[in-house]
């Protein structure tokens, strides 16, 4: 062999490794998540078990270029409940669960549900509903990015009931009680006699086994990852409808700096997050509720009549919203109409038309 030919053959092999070694080369990403609330509950476990991996996979079937190093920080260890938005839109993390029935200010539109107690229990139908909505309203889906957000993923919760240290079987009996509710589910208490007192999945055992409060108003799932059965037997299904309560979102300046393959990844592990959270949280009812029941709760449901009498007892929750949005400049009664027309096409037997 020449020496040209040599030189031909050690300058491809030269080109070659060139050509394949930006390639072969991996970029790793580091990545911090959070969440207020501990992996005990439902949506932080499965943002751990389903959208970061999720995002890794993709990654990996697109040819492995890019890596994420992630940080988990949940349970209120870096943010707050109640200030996971600013905490991203800040930098603190990169990726958090919203909470947006506590960020009601920042997120007024998407409280929608919260204030038209007594709706769906279907879970799905509640997601796909607000889902649908942020896409079409723009005000609506504009508040994250508003934020310094990308919104990745929403999530609801099963329909709420109360759970408290005294049986109901109707409105009379909540006189003077004191009920822990979140947000703005103050308003299903006020006008039933019963006295709403602020609370959170983090306080609600301390605060009933201490007497802040005799009860509190949540969900199946939440209840039993809580453990409320415990200090609060009685548990009475109202059944308040379920409830779009935030949804998990990237700040938006580190989005956006993020290779297209990694934006596309984290938005695709959102989607599969989304669903894979509804199916979890839809199918886990029944056996939560019964181990409570095994444990000693007793568990009782108001008659359709009574209600109606508990919604017709509250004040015009959903107008007084609407009208508060309205007067800020928000498409408030467009979403309120289209959310309650939703529900009812979809067979939703309400005791209350609160368009009205």
């Amino acid at each position: 062999m020449n020496h040209r030919r040599l030189f031909a053959l050690a300058a491809a092999a030269v080109a070659a490794g060139i050509a394949t070694g930006p390639a072969l080369a991996q970029q790793t990403i580091k990545l911090t998540a959070a969440a207020g609330h501990p992996p005990v509950f439902l949506w932080v476990k499965t943002v751990d078990e389903v959208l970061i991996p999720e995002v890794d996979k993709r990654l990996a079937a697109a040819g492995g270029k890019y890596k994420i190093e992630w940080t988990k920080a949940w349970g209120g260890t870096l943010l707050k409940l109640g200030s996971e938005s600013k905490g991203v839109a800040d930098g603190v993390a990169d990726l958090a669960i919203v909470s947006t029935v506590f960020e009601a200010p920042k997120f007024p539109l998407q409280n929608v549900s919260y204030f038209t107690p007594f709706g769906s229990d279907d879970i799905g139908l509640v997601s796909r509903t607000i889902a649908d909505l942020q896409r079409s309203v723009p005000a609506m889906g504009d508040a994250w990015t508003k934020n310094g957000l990308v919104y990745l993923g929403g999530m609801s919760l099963d329909t709420y009931h109360i759970w408290s240290k005294f049986p109901i079987t109707k409105i009379e009996d909540l006189q003077g009680k004191k009920l822990a509710a979140p947000g703005p589910a103050a308003n299903w208490v006020r006008g039933t006699g019963a006295v709403p007192v602020a609370g959170t999945l983090n306080s609600y055992y301390e605060d009933i086994k201490s007497g802040v409060s005799d009860g509190a108003v949540v969900f199946v799932t939440g209840a039993g990852a809580a453990k409320l059965h415990e200090v609060a037997p009685h548990i009475t299904k109202v059944n308040f409808g379920a409830q779009f309560a935030g949804g998990v979102a990237v700040n938006k300046g580190r989005f956006d700096r993020l290779p297209p393959e990694v934006q596309k990844a984290l938005r695709e592990a959102g989607e599969a997050w989304q669903a894979a959270y509804a199916a979890a949280q839809s199918a886990a009812v029944d056996a939560v509720l019964k181990r409570m029941v095994d444990a000693g709760a007793k568990v009782g449901e108001l008659s359709d009549a009574e209600r109606k009498r508990w919604a017709d007892a509250l004040g015009p929750v959903a107008r007084t919203w609407a009208n508060d949005s309205q007067s800020k400049g928000l498409p408030a009664n467009d979403v309120l109409n289209a959310y309650m027309a939703t529900l009812s096409k979809a067979g939703t037997k309400l005791p209350r038309d609160w368009t009205k």
